[in-house]
């Protein structure tokens, strides 16, 4: 095997582009290696950068700008014995950031190769997350107010086991991506060249220039002894094989039989803390032991003990092709954020509609049947209310029944946690 450039879709780049000679270099690399071609695999992006795809005869995947490491991520986990290269340009790199932070902690055994030309040469020669901040490019004056990434210097710090930078010119540069691809783990490479379409129309940067910048920058060439470490897939699927408890999936057989099923549209209207969402999954499972197909949306803040929470549930014979509801069947109003987050829905109801509202609660104008209930007099702790109006629906034969929420509680519960949700449940069922 002399080569595995794809002779009917050669490369090429602008006159001078240092890409063009990196993709030899690779090549030389790939075949020095001796992998078959059917056992690599060459991930690229958007940009210049992104051709290299073509260039190969091997397999190959096309995506989004920065974001060829979660693909070639992927590819490493299905298949361990695939060579996975990555390239990428220095505007992908800015782009794809915080993939290449979580490629160099994973230390999964990929090499990624960087073309810094530092800009975006096919949009325009926009200045990078690499341009130097005395650069002229095709961004005006932006590239003057940041300073320029050194990927290397953050590669090392976030983990990465094997790194070298050098001159995409540099006449040893396919050993370099051998010993790159040798390496068990995370390799980065980045090579510095010149984009001659764009980059060094305005500024004066030759080889000379390139050598003396890797000069002064920190020596990165090979193995991170600090950061040596298992490899990830390894590493995973050794864990993954000590691992033999599992979590039994939930099951919900049916144990009832409804005389004449119908639709039941389920709002819950709470607050954070009141476990509103648990009182949605009870419903759902209630659904199922009288084989009904369920569905389920909640709508809360990201913050855990204040805000709104608010379950919306359908059970139905039918099938559920449309999770959303207009006008609920049943309305469980337990706290005025809850109330406030759909207050538009009671205008709509009707008198079919049955609003459980605690004593509490303040509920806008309403055509539905109100009923009343004071938990608090009832000594239930607010936590408990929604579970408590289960109760209190099961009692009146509303969307749910003793059959069917006994059952479910078992269910979702622990023996010990179900004995005190029923010891709530029959304060409402029996009072």
């Amino acid at each position: 095997m002399s080569s595995l450039l794809n002779t009917s879709r050669p490369p090429v780049f602008c006159p001078g582009c240092t890409h063009e000679r990196i993709t030899k270099e690779l090549d030389k690399a790939l075949v020095k290696m001796g992998i078959p071609a059917e056992k690599t695999v060459i991930v690229t992006d958007i940009g210049c950068s992104g051709l290299f795809d073509t260039f190969f005869n091997v397999h190959a995947l096309h995506g989004l700008h920065g974001r060829a490491l979660t693909y070639a991520s992927g590819l490493k986990l299905a298949d361990p014995e695939l060579n996975v290269i990555v390239t990428m340009g220095d505007g992908g790199l800015g782009i794809g950031g915080a993939h290449v932070l979580s490629s160099c902690r994973k230390n999964m055994d990929i090499t990624l190769i960087i073309l810094n030309n530092f800009n975006f040469g096919m949009t325009g020669g926009q200045y990078s997350a690499t341009t130097p901040s005395d650069a002229v490019v095709g961004s005006e004056f932006l590239n003057n107010a940041e300073v320029p990434i050194d990927i290397c210097e953050v590669a090392k710090s976030a983990g990465a086991t094997w790194i070298g930078r050098y001159s995409g010119h540099d006449a040893a540069l396919s050993d370099h991506f051998v010993t790159a691809m040798q390496h068990k783990g995370f390799s980065m490479v980045e090579t510095l060249g010149m984009c001659t379409g764009r980059y060094t129309k305005r500024n004066k940067l030759n080889l000379a220039a390139i050598d003396a910048m890797i000069e002064e920058m920190p020596s990165m060439d090979g193995v991170v002894e600090k950061n040596q470490r298992p490899e990830y897939g390894e590493r995973y699927r050794a864990i993954a094989a000590e691992k033999t408890v599992y979590p039994e999936a939930v099951t919900v057989e049916q144990k009832v039989t409804l005389d004449n099923p119908k639709r039941e549209d389920i709002v819950i209207l709470g607050s954070a803390g009141m476990r509103i969402v648990t009182a949605g999954d009870i419903v759902c499972f209630a659904g199922m032991v009288a084989g009904l197909n369920a569905s389920m949306k909640n709508d809360y803040n990201i913050t855990v003990l204040r805000g709104q929470s608010v379950s919306e549930l359908i059970l139905t014979p039918e099938e559920i092709g449309y999770a959303g509801l207009e006008i609920p069947s049943i309305v469980l109003a337990l706290s005025d954020e809850g109330v406030q987050r759909r207050k538009k829905i009671f205008p709509k109801l009707t008198p079919e509609t049955l609003v459980v509202k605690e004593a509490s609660v303040t509920i806008p104008e309403t055509a539905a049947e109100v009923v009343t209930v004071d938990y608090k007099a009832m000594k239930i702790k607010r936590h408990d209310w929604a579970l408590a109006s289960l109760g209190f629906l099961a009692k009146r034969g509303r969307g749910i029944t003793e059959e069917m929420l006994i059952p479910a509680l078992k269910a979702r519960f622990n023996e010990k946690v179900f004995g005190m949700a029923m010891e709530t449940v029959e304060k409402t069922l029996k009072g």
